[in-house]
């Protein structure tokens, strides 16, 4: 069906201008591509791929973590130095309907100057109690509704022989290091805060320092922590950490479906209780239905729940930790990395997303939007800036109406 009607309606759409509105909408609505050129290539891409064996989703079975409320939205309130700012932010986010924030429990930001040392004693000779910042984080959290999934990453610099030479996100020389932070979080927080996310894109540099990816490594590092954190708290929800889609295959960056496969053949299946995928469209819609593993697009995720099913995971979800297309205006656009839309695209494409993930993807939880806002604006030359839903001074921008729209709606 999609083949024949979409080849015909490329064809009209080219013939008949009358009718070009009404049938790029429709082509829309299978390849998230806006213009004609794009659109007909994913047509005939699209009939390419059912001449290949289709995704195995088992969307029909049970599926644990999967019936929950769906609309998160990543923050760095870990960077406010002011408490009122962290409320604002929390304020605005719930008023606009979210349920979930994916905050950041930094390592390097909570046991900072040594082992079991959870005081900060890096702007006064005295110190403050670390853990003040996160605790109001929490309570915050707790009086406006919203749940926490708690990032844990970031190890310091004390946690490895090479300090920060062996760059700033490598992990720790021991595991047990990492194992007993986890611990320390899990147990402070039992009763208020329930999901734990280990790690963060393990498979791409420089989330795993600058020694090459690993996902051996990084699933006995996972494993540890699962364990830690059911032992602090049996009911502790575990995400993996997230992964990043690549098509990469080195040493440097790993293909996330690659990547993903190894985990398993070295039993990460027995270490979370969710999987964690980014699911960002970068260059096409939400509404792209290609399924190619040397693409990248929003639909990815089909791809690696067929890879869960294949090893026998079915009965667990995929929750996406960060979602998002990137309004970068040209004058920073350089690399293209991260993809490039308006700003009414992407106030367009954010609820489209959550609604196709609703419609067709039983086992996809929680999907979160990326992100709030930073808290200066000294990234403003970076593209992966420009992915905000408010400035630093709280402007909002387009897609914070559009989403507090959609919710509403719900």
């Amino acid at each position: 069906m999609v083949c024949g009607a979409g080849l015909l309606l490329v064809g009209m759409g080219l013939a008949l201008g009358i009718l070009r509105n009404s049938i790029s909408q429709e082509l829309f609505n299978w390849t998230g591509e806006e213009e004609p050129a794009g659109q007909a290539r994913a047509v005939l891409q699209l009939c390419v791929g059912r001449l290949r064996p289709q995704p195995d989703t088992r969307p029909d079975v049970a599926i644990d973590h999967a019936n929950v409320n769906p609309f998160g939205i990543n923050m760095f309130l870990q960077d406010e130095v002011e408490p009122a700012k962290r409320e604002e932010q929390i304020r605005l986010v719930a008023e606009a309907g979210f349920h979930w924030i994916r905050q950041e429990f930094t390592w390097e930001d909570i046991e900072i100057h040594g082992k079991g040392d959870f005081i900060d004693r890096r702007n006064e000779a005295a110190g403050v109690d670390a853990w003040v910042k996160y605790d109001q984080i929490v309570d915050l959290a707790g009086r406006y509704g919203l749940e926490i999934i708690a990032r844990l990453s970031n190890p310091p610099a004390w946690s490895r022989a090479e300090g920060n030479d062996a760059g700033s996100l490598a992990p720790p020389d021991d595991v047990k290091d990492y194992g007993d932070f986890v611990a320390a979080v899990v147990s402070r927080y039992a009763g208020r805060v329930t999901f734990f996310q280990i790690w963060n894109e393990p498979n791409i540099y420089p989330e795993w320092g600058k020694a090459p990816v690993d996902p051996v490594a990084y699933t006995q590092l996972l494993c540890h922590a699962f364990d830690r954190a059911k032992e602090s708290n049996p009911d502790a929800v575990v995400l993996s950490g997230a992964l990043a889609p690549t098509l990469a295959l080195s040493d440097r960056d790993l293909n996330d479906l690659v990547f993903l496969q190894r985990m398993y053949d070295a039993g990460a299946g027995a270490c979370f209780d969710i999987l964690s995928m980014q699911g960002y469209g970068l260059w096409s819609g939400p509404t792209d239905h290609r399924q190619r593993p040397t693409m990248i697009n929003y639909g990815r995720n089909v791809l690696v729940r067929d890879l869960m099913v294949q090893n026998g995971d079915e009965k667990k979800a995929i929750w996406i930790s960060e979602m998002n297309w990137n309004p970068v205006p040209d004058q920073v656009l350089t690399q293209g990395f991260w993809g490039q839309v308006t700003a009414e695209q992407a106030a367009r494409y954010a609820p489209l997303a959550y609604r196709r993930a609703q419609e067709e993807w039983p086992w996809v939880g929680v999907i979160n939007f990326w992100f709030f806002k930073r808290a200066t604006d000294s990234e403003q030359d970076q593209e992966s800036y420009y992915f905000r839903m408010a400035e630093p001074d709280f402007t909002l921008t387009p897609v914070y109406y559009s989403m507090r729209e959609y919710i509403g709606g719900q």
